[in-house]
């Protein structure tokens, strides 16, 4: 945890004081290993970044005095629209792009989708959040990712994603594809991913109609896990 997120509800009075339990106060305590008198980094969310100073600590609770001086970093201009991955490695991923300053996620479905990953309780509205956040802490950042769900493929990709799409540069990821993925984009970018074992024939013709250009990592296969993060970073 390389940033302490806090919250509205984590301030007490008006005074810039605020008091966390929790996963937050044991994170401070027996990983910071911190005392009274202590700073560490801390963010509001969807606002700045700044510094806590430890005014009490005990078994139960932190109190910091916070002030925050510098906005978040910068995020990444794409708009990442994924095939939903698989229960643990969708948790993974989540907290991978939040990291990695990517701000919008569409999760949609597809043929090699198994529908019973749409049951799962990672989808839950409140276990999203908590994967995002696991992201900013790591990355030092405040914004929090907006993930939308969309489970089912025709409707998402005929009705929604041409306008979510529009004067973006526009690719899919395809190990079959002819055409090497682009280095250095300076334009924004919908990057469209599939699931393990890849799109079928009818999908990928779908988004090319729309005009995305399928592109490929090189020989290797790698897990949607490994994609994300190697995409993003060639890309932008």
């Amino acid at each position: 945890m390389n940033l302490i997120l806090l919250f509205k509800d984590d301030f007490i009075g008006s005074n810039g004081r605020v008091r966390l339990e929790g996963r937050r106060h044991e994170h401070v305590r027996n990983v910071h290993r911190a005392f009274v008198g202590d700073e560490l980094c801390v963010g509001l969310c969807d606002e700045k970044i700044g510094t806590g100073k430890i005014v009490s600590l005990d078994n139960d609770a932190l109190e910091m005095d916070v002030t925050f001086s510098r906005d978040a970093p910068k995020a990444l201009a794409v708009t990442l629209v994924l095939a939903l991955p698989r229960p643990n490695m969708c948790k993974r991923i989540l907290a991978c792009a939040s990291s990695m300053g990517v701000k919008r996620i569409i999760l949609f479905h597809s043929s090699r989708v198994e529908k019973s990953f749409w049951r799962s309780p990672v989808l839950k509205e409140e276990c999203i959040k908590n994967q995002l956040i696991l992201g900013l802490e790591q990355a030092r950042d405040t914004i929090l990712p907006q993930v939308q769900l969309r489970p089912a493929f025709k409707p998402f990709v005929e009705d929604e994603l041409p306008a979510i799409a529009e004067n973006t540069l526009k690719l899919v990821a395809h190990p079959e594809s002819s055409e090497s993925c682009p280095n250095g984009v300076d334009q924004p970018l919908t990057l469209v991913i599939g699931p393990e074992g890849g799109f079928i024939s009818y999908e990928i013709e779908s988004l090319a109609a729309l005009g995305f250009t399928p592109v490929h990592l090189g020989e290797r296969i790698l897990r949607v896990e490994s994609v994300v993060p190697a995409l993003l970073s060639r890309l932008l």
